[in-house]
């Protein structure tokens, strides 16, 4: 009898697991970089405490948002200030100061030069291994299509699975994911919905590799690819709903945007789009699944988790209208969608 049980659409455990890795090196990050001092003798705004730090907001905000759900600031009133637990043992002028603790461990853990890095230059760093790069210059080998494929489906999973569980897909005829990686979500939500017609969009050499997980699902006689440079090329016409997955949190509010007016463009009148991520509280303060989440983006690519207002603002600014966002029951994931009129 075998002991291994197949999928399901609540992997919460092993994401908390996975993202403990980012408690000690926000902590050691902040440390260095004075933002406990700083926010344990005045309340501060992000851009007061940047131009302090001489930081930018972009990383900051994110770094902020790991704190405050570690419960080591809080936000009030759109200022920042540190918590007790900070002011006595990280404030490196009080008496409990564990400066002598963390400084050993910046040398030893590596996702600390990492965030140091990426808060200093307000880039990702160049050691870092993503497929960002990839996707930013319209390139891919078969060989880094096949990696990228393998650790997205790793963890999207459970998140497929819950988004394909929504019935908003029985009023769907023809779904294309864009930025499809392995096509976790297309091919579950076809195997969920048969009378659905799925389109795997990615680059040349990843909508391949998304076309050999389709077999091995059993669903290519619903599911196809299309190879397609999603920023610069034509979208194809005639899918009625346009799918996102871990899409938009790779990359800014601006390329977002033209992603969102492309997607309008592309779509009928009563079209949709949706978009699957781990969403960030409207204050920008936590939860720390979605901070810690955050904190990989800031490393691996040029974005961030996002909050369903500015979420909102990307969408209605490109046309839809109806934006609202429902948790799956994937994990810590929500389906976000919004219409065409």
């Amino acid at each position: 009898m075998p002991g291994h049980l197949p999928p399901t659409n609540d992997d919460r455990l092993i994401w908390d697991i996975w993202e403990s890795q980012f408690r000690l090196p926000a902590c050691t990050v902040a440390d260095e970089l004075g933002v406990f001092r700083a926010l344990g003798n005045a309340a501060l705004t992000t851009d007061e405490l940047a131009r302090g730090l001489e930081l930018d907001t972009h990383p900051l905000s994110i770094l902020l948002a790991a704190l405050a759900s570690s419960d080591l600031i809080e936000k009030r009133e759109g200022k920042w200030r540190a918590l007790p637990a900070a002011r006595t043992w990280l404030h490196p002028e009080a008496e409990g100061y564990w400066g002598g603790f963390l400084h050993g461990y910046r040398e030893r853990t590596p996702l600390h030069a990492q965030l140091l890095e990426a808060m200093r230059t307000g880039k990702r760093p160049e050691k870092f291994i993503s497929g960002a790069p990839e996707w930013e210059r319209g390139e891919m080998s078969a060989e880094a299509a096949q990696r990228i494929a393998a650790f997205m489906h790793a963890h999207s999973m459970a998140p497929s699975r819950g988004a394909a569980a929504q019935g908003v897909f029985r009023d769907v005829r023809h779904l294309m994911e864009l930025g499809c990686g392995s096509g976790v979500y297309g091919i579950e939500i076809a195997k969920a919905h048969p009378g659905l017609k799925v389109t795997l969009l990615d680059l040349a050499a990843m909508a391949a590799e998304a076309g050999e997980y389709a077999k091995r699902a059993g669903v290519t006689d619903r599911v196809d690819t299309a190879a397609c440079n999603m920023f610069t090329d034509d979208w194809p016409t005639g899918p009625d709903a346009h799918f996102f997955a871990n899409v938009f949190h790779d990359w800014s509010a601006e390329t977002n945007t033209l992603l969102a007016r492309k997607s309008f463009e592309a779509l009928p009148s009563g079209g949709r789009i949706f978009l699957s991520e781990v969403l960030m509280d409207d204050d920008g303060t936590g939860p720390w699944h979605a901070a810690a989440f955050s904190l990989l983006m800031l490393v691996g690519t040029l974005g961030k988790q996002y909050s369903l207002p500015e979420l909102r603002g990307i969408l209605e600014g490109a046309g839809f209208t109806r934006v609202e966002a429902v948790r799956t029951g994937g994990g810590y994931y929500s389906l976000v969608s919004a219409v065409k009129p």
